[in-house]
């Protein structure tokens, strides 16, 4: 019975892709599969973090009137006020001009953005967690939940848009490289050994000093070295592709350079660039958390994991606002651990003929 089992599986996997069948072996990695499945949810459930966390109601009815405070500023005089700034919907007072028979306000589950201070809190901040504060607040009376969820949204966000330029350069350099070969490799390498050598972080500190710290600086300061490790694993690939009998067809018959490079050898040298990419986002986001823990990151009033480190290392005695921090970015690089060490396994037909 169990010949017969197996002589029934052997066809089924013949007549799959490649594709899918590293698909397939990504999939029964089950450590690794349940963490991509996590980190997506994750990650799109901060993308609509003004929906979850947010200092201004969904929506509201107000005398007969619909209004949206997520898309559009309201002074305080539409809800009874006698202000013509803008509305704060943590006031007491306007709260009680929701409650009203009549009249509703539909707030998100924290009531807290990642830049709003509760001046009407009764504790000292930074405030220990509390009904009102589910992780407190930090020594400005920000409120850490929020601060966390944001901080996670611009890490990801950030080590993504770091990986696909640094995936752009490594693959377009190493693919130079490793077909033409040559004087081109050799002194592409000089090139990369003598970058590489560069102070990184001194350079960092030199930029931070002339130019106002930004996202957009850091990612292009930090694009400029983080195409150079994947580049010789690209490099590598084409340099053994370069030389099989496929490739040497396709010169026969006439085709480019370009056009063996990005048709024939790419799709056949992408194991190390697919493989790389969670440990690439890692690696983006450490350095990110870092230099923000450091200040010379982001903008002081950009939400950032490296910040919270920052102010827990500051403030001792309240544990909530490091050990909030080190928990989210512990939970982040463990499922790009995870995710990536499933998807070496799923590109290594080694390794699963050997489970078979």
């Amino acid at each position: 019975m169990s010949k017969r089992v197996v002589e029934a599986e052997k066809p089924a996997s013949r007549s799959m892709s490649p594709n899918q069948q590293r698909w397939r072996r990504f999939r029964q990695n089950r450590l690794g599969f349940a963490s991509l499945l996590v980190f997506a949810s994750l990650f799109v459930l901060s993308l609509f973090a003004e929906a979850l966390s947010n200092d201004r109601p969904l929506i509201i009815s107000y005398q007969g009137s619909l209004y949206f405070p997520l898309l559009h500023d309201y002074p305080e005089s539409t809800f009874g006020g006698d202000f013509p700034t803008r509305a704060d919907y943590l006031d007491p007072y306007i709260r009680d001009r929701f409650s009203r028979p009549g009249n509703w306000a539909i707030y998100p589950l924290n009531t807290y953005s990642y830049d709003t201070i509760n001046y009407f809190t009764s504790q000292p901040n930074p405030a220990r967690p509390s009904a009102q504060s589910w992780l407190g607040t930090d020594d400005r009376g920000r409120d850490v939940l929020a601060r966390a969820l944001y901080g996670f949204r611009v890490s990801v966000l950030f080590g993504m848009a770091l990986t696909a330029i640094g995936v752009f350069l490594g693959v377009l350099a190493g693919a130079i490289q490793g077909y033409f070969g040559g004087r081109i490799d050799l002194y592409f390498q000089r090139f990369s050994e003598i970058w590489g050598s560069l102070p990184e972080l001194y350079l960092l500190l030199i930029f931070a000093s002339i130019f106002q710290p930004s996202i957009t600086l850091l990612l292009i300061l930090l694009s400029l070295f983080g195409w150079l490790s994947l580049a010789d694993y690209v490099r590598a690939e084409f340099l053994r592709n370069r030389q099989l009998d496929y490739v040497r067809a396709a010169r026969a018959l006439g085709l480019g350079n370009g056009q063996v490079m990005w048709r024939h050898i790419l799709p056949n040298s992408l194991t190390p660039v697919i493989t790389f990419l969670p440990f690439r986002m890692s690696v983006s986001i450490t350095a990110l958390t870092s230099l923000d823990f450091l200040g010379l990151g982001v903008p002081p009033s950009t939400p950032s994991l490296g910040e919270l480190l920052a102010q827990g290392k500051d403030n001792l005695d309240a544990w909530w606002i490091g050990g909030a921090a080190f928990v989210v970015l512990f939970v982040t690089l463990l499922l790009l651990v995870f995710i990536g060490e499933a998807l070496r396994d799923a590109f290594d037909t080694r390794k699963s003929g050997s489970r078979r």
